[in-house]
């Protein structure tokens, strides 16, 4: 029978293959990039074409992006540890954001440099036909590895593989634009090929613009969509035990969702039923969201949002057993004290055994003894009866 899988052993093994995907997918991307930019930036020296050549420069700055990814990931998918107790999640999503701002600037510099090209009406030769073959390359290379890198990084739940696979996209969008923009201007219109680079420059800075504000939402704590934490709310509120919950606050890490949220129950029960019904509230949620990696609940006795919280200034347990003996007496060492903070007073509960040989108190002596106390709420005593066994039982 086979031995069973603790929680962390099972999230490092879920991290180590992670990584290993995530490092060959964008291995081999970056070789076919590298191979692609060479094949294009020399296809463009020696056959006249600008647009290709730029093009070929766009493949160098993935490979640059490539080597991004892979220290990124290397990094964002270690343990937790004692500096980075929810992980390093954050890394990846800084990653995302730089690879995010290294897909404007490219788009920028293609822009600005093919709009004066248009401008000054540069275009003056014609390119060699070579030029489709490299350019249809190009297309077919990308967009295979473009399907590959996404496919891997939503199985992953990567948002920087996800990002890189674009950029790959993006490239191939470049090609496609020095693919009909060449047979445009081997046909006599080279106004095209300039013309449709700075249309494509356009797209790489909006889906880089894209990713670096998802980026920058998850470094400053958005919280989830307001669908999604009225969704959380209500399974929480139809969870049995639940009275009410007042606070829901949500935040991401890479893929992760962490959730602080605060449960109202009744202020009678036992530390024990809390925390079951805190449990079962996170059954629920994480059914509903399974990207939910902690959950962190706070139990209530009472809604803080309807009154002012109770005070932390009110006398502790030591302090109210000191109050009772000074008013009453010694308690008998049987004697269980409960006690319920609500409302910034404090009610008390004595439970008495009867097999103690000592006098008990009433619920009316305690009222009256401790009435003057600001502190003080209500008191109630509880008896015991001792246990008698059935003959024969």
């Amino acid at each position: 029978m086979d031995e069973p899988v603790s929680k962390a052993q099972r999230h490092r093994e879920n991290l180590t293959s992670e990584m290993k995907a995530a490092s060959r997918v964008t291995i081999i991307g970056m070789i076919l990039d590298a191979v692609l930019g060479i094949i294009k930036v020399i296809a463009g020296i020696l056959f006249h074409s600008q647009a290709l050549l730029v093009d070929g420069i766009h493949s160098f700055t993935d490979v640059a992006s490539d080597l991004v990814v892979l220290g990124v990931m290397r990094v964002s998918r270690q343990e937790p540890d004692d500096d980075h107790p929810y992980g390093h999640q954050r890394i990846e999503t800084f990653g995302t954001l730089v690879l995010g701002s290294i897909l404007i600037a490219v788009g920028a510099a293609l822009a600005w440099e093919n709009t004066l090209r248009l401008l000054e009406g540069e275009a003056d030769i014609a390119p060699g036909w070579p030029v489709l073959l490299a350019a249809a390359l190009s297309v077919a290379g990308k967009e295979w590895i473009y399907h590959y890198t996404r496919r891997i990084g939503v199985a992953i739940r990567s948002d920087l593989i996800i990002a890189n696979a674009w950029h790959s996209r993006t490239d191939a969008f470049s090609s496609v634009v020095v693919l009909f923009s060449t047979a445009g201007a081997m046909l006599g219109f080279l106004w095209l090929d300039v013309l449709a680079a700075v249309v494509v420059a356009g797209i790489i800075i909006h889906i880089g613009w894209k990713f670096t504000w998802d980026s920058v939402k998850e470094l400053v704590d958005t919280g989830l969509s307001p669908e999604d934490t009225e969704m959380l709310k209500d399974i929480a509120r139809q969870t049995d035990g639940v009275r009410n919950v007042h606070e829901l606050r949500s935040r991401r890490m890479g893929h992760d969702i962490l959730l602080d949220i605060h449960l109202v129950v009744r202020p009678d029960i036992s530390v024990s039923e809390g925390h079951q019904i805190g449990m079962q509230v996170v059954g629920g949620m994480r059914n509903a969201l399974e990207n939910i990696r902690d959950i962190n609940f706070h139990i209530d006795a009472e809604n803080d949002e309807d009154h002012l919280p109770t005070s932390e200034r009110l006398p502790s347990r030591e302090e109210i057993r000191g109050t009772l003996t000074q008013h009453v007496g010694e308690l008998p060492s049987s004697t269980r004290l409960r006690l319920h903070y609500l409302k910034n007073k404090v009610h008390l509960e004595l439970f008495f055994d009867t097999s103690a040989e000592s006098t008990i108190l009433t619920a009316d002596r305690i009222r009256e003894e401790l009435a003057d106390y600001s502190w003080f709420g209500s008191a109630r005593v509880w008896v015991a009866e001792p246990y008698v066994q059935e003959p024969g039982a």
